[in-house]
């Protein structure tokens, strides 16, 4: 156990069982010997040095590119296993240096004036369209999904999502709601759809953009739901009678959440409704993106913690009418991406290559592991101006949502989304 990361290992693995196959073939087993075995291998020990000194980022590095390869279960098991030995812990100076220095970047770079929001945005949902057919559902819901119960499937799970938010959104027909990050446009054409109003989508991903328009054309749409190339920040309108943001405020930044907030209550009308739907964490002020995730998924994405984004609410006038918390269903919604992506590799492969390929797996997987272990979670905000915009209990959420699953019976099946 002469290697850095040998000694490493030997101090986290405690349960379980981990087999680890050198480039020479030399085979270290650690852990107590339970549960299913997970064995991995390096090709070359320069791969297993790079992995010692910064595991955070140079894991996902050398599995992308091949150099630390699964030999039993998949890389979701071993980052598991990992997991569960470690939680909090810090395993030498070095490691503690780099996650201070990672914090502390993470907590000044949200906060410049600096704007990325097209570039980031496009880096990631302006992949080719057909990469995103792989591994979502029907509609192509790209967000966290409500498995309520929890045994329905991935399309079901997101239908319910919709229908969840929109029931806090107090729908009327004729309402006027906009969209803030529309994806492609799923569920603005179902708020249109099952309760009769008129949705503005807007959206910095010209990708995202042409598709959800085509969706809506063909669903004869047009007259009710439109999209725009439009950041939210310089959006001029009449005020909205409801606003909703799904997956999108991970984007934003903590130095813009209160500036966030006040487009939102100028947008909104005085007796509108919000609802906002993002990833969260636990603790303020102590949190960074992934270096892996920053570097090849997701440049300049945060998750925030409530104590972060409330004190933003509060200062810009609008008030908290409702908190929920989704523990693990994104964990359930990765999983399931993860399985029907790695189900469609050798697609992928064709679209991109395996670089590529082991890349996304790896984001998938180590997102899910995140969302299992890591205490992260996504909330679901209703916010108003008026105390008066909701009721009282919460009775007319579930009785709106069973109105809205009967009526969904009636709904045309979705087309499959087309592209070029």
């Amino acid at each position: 156990m002469a290697s850095p990361l040998f000694n490493l290992i030997d101090k986290i693995i405690k349960t379980g069982t981990l087999r680890i196959k050198t480039e020479t073939g030399e085979i270290t087993t650690f852990g107590d010997g339970s549960g299913e075995p997970v064995a991995v291998r390096f090709t070359d020990r320069q791969a297993q040095d790079l992995v010692a000194s910064d595991p955070a980022l140079t894991l996902g590095e050398m599995y992308m590119q091949g150099r630390f390869l699964m030999e039993e279960g998949d890389i979701y098991d071993f980052l598991s296993l990992v997991r569960r030995n470690t939680l909090d812990i810090v395993f030498s100076p070095m490691m503690a240096a780099k996650l201070f220095w990672r914090t502390g970047l993470a907590q000044i770079s949200t906060r410049l004036p600096i704007n990325r929001n097209r570039k980031n945005v496009s880096h990631h949902y302006d992949l080719t369209p057909p990469l995103f057919s792989l591994f979502l559902d029907e509609d192509w819901q790209y967000s966290c999904a409500y498995f309520d119960p929890p045994d329905i499937s991935l399309d079901e799970a997101q239908l319910a999502k919709k229908r969840h938010i929109a029931a806090k959104l107090r729908l009327n027909e004729g309402q006027r709601v906009l969209e803030i990050g529309s994806g492609w446009g799923g569920l603005s054409m179902y708020l249109a759809e099952m309760a009769g109003v008129d949705c503005t989508g807007i959206t910095l991903s010209h990708e995202q953009h042409d598709i959800s328009e085509d969706r809506a054309a063909k669903r004869g749409l047009s007259d009710r739901v439109r999209f725009k190339l439009q950041d939210y920040r310089t959006m001029k309108a009449k005020p909205f009678d409801r606003i909703v943001s799904v997956g999108m405020f991970e984007h934003v930044g903590i130095g813009r959440y209160r500036n966030f907030f006040d487009k939102c209550f100028e947008l909104l009308d005085d007796d509108g409704v919000m609802v906002l739907h993002s990833i969260g964490r636990d603790i303020a002020g102590h949190g960074h993106t992934n270096p892996f995730i920053e570097k090849y998924i997701f440049p300049g994405g945060y998750i925030p913690s409530l104590a972060e984004v409330l004190p933003a609410v509060e200062k810009s006038g609008l008030l908290v009418r409702d908190i929920e918390i989704l523990q693990m269903h994104y964990a359930h919604t990765l999983r399931a991406w993860r399985q029907r992506f790695v189900s469609r590799k050798e697609e992928a492969i064709r679209l991109y290559d395996e670089q590529f390929f082991r890349m996304w797996e790896f984001y998938l997987a180590g997102s899910e592991m995140a969302f299992e272990w890591d205490k992260m979670f996504v909330f679901q905000m209703q916010l108003s101006k008026s105390q008066f915009a909701t009721p009282n209990n919460r009775r007319y959420m579930f009785e709106a949502e069973e109105k809205l699953k009967a009526a969904e019976a009636t709904r045309a099946p979705l087309e499959p989304v087309e592209f070029d």
